[in-house]
């Protein structure tokens, strides 16, 4: 019995440390090989803002202000092209609070986030909102103004439901083994 067990075992204990061998040498490959870089000079939407050095993200904002400057320069007499600009500088203001926003939908949770300062900021915003409303402001200040205090309104709308329901802790798995050893 030994005897035909003994070529199994050779060849067994010869293909573990065949394929163990080949597994190190895959795995030491990957942690080798250091991520490709990226540039925002590689115009890859998916890579876009995760470039590999700080140098990338200073000369993207750089020619980003110079290209829109002197388009700026060039359009200066077009009342539409200024129009544009002034309502599109507006709303990219009144929409600062949609990613937190998100965020905390998609956590269901507003944890760290300093509630007096969301309650200031909406505070601020309203009294913003109330100056362009009386004082005759252009319709886009109003505009933004109120979707800005809508925007800020709805996470002060998540912090008081998440506070009053919060997100039961998922259940942790016990493992069968960790049981039997208590």
């Amino acid at each position: 019995m030994l005897r035909a067990s003994l070529p199994t075992c050779v060849w067994c204990s010869w293909w573990l440390t065949f394929y163990g061998f080949f597994s190190a040498a895959d795995t030491q490959d990957e942690a080798i090989k250091p991520p490709p870089r990226r540039s925002y000079l590689d115009f890859d939407p998916r890579h876009f803002w995760h470039w590999s050095s700080f140098g990338d993200y200073v000369q993207c904002v750089v020619a980003f202000t110079g290209v829109a400057g002197y388009i700026t320069y060039l359009s200066i007499d077009s009342a539409l092209f200024v129009e544009t600009l002034g309502f599109l500088a507006v709303l990219t203001e009144a929409m600062l609070g949609v990613p937190q926003l998100y965020r905390n939908y998609r956590h269901q949770s507003t944890e760290g986030m300093s509630i007096k300062m969301v309650f200031m900021w909406t505070s601020g915003d309203a009294f913003k909102t109330a100056y362009f409303l009386l004082n005759g402001a252009p319709l886009q200040f109003s505009v933004c103004g109120l979707l800005q205090v809508l925007v800020d309104l709805a996470i002060l709308g998540q912090a008081y439901a998440f506070a009053r329901h919060p997100p039961k802790p998922a259940p942790h798995a016990a493992h069968p083994a960790s049981a039997k050893a208590l």
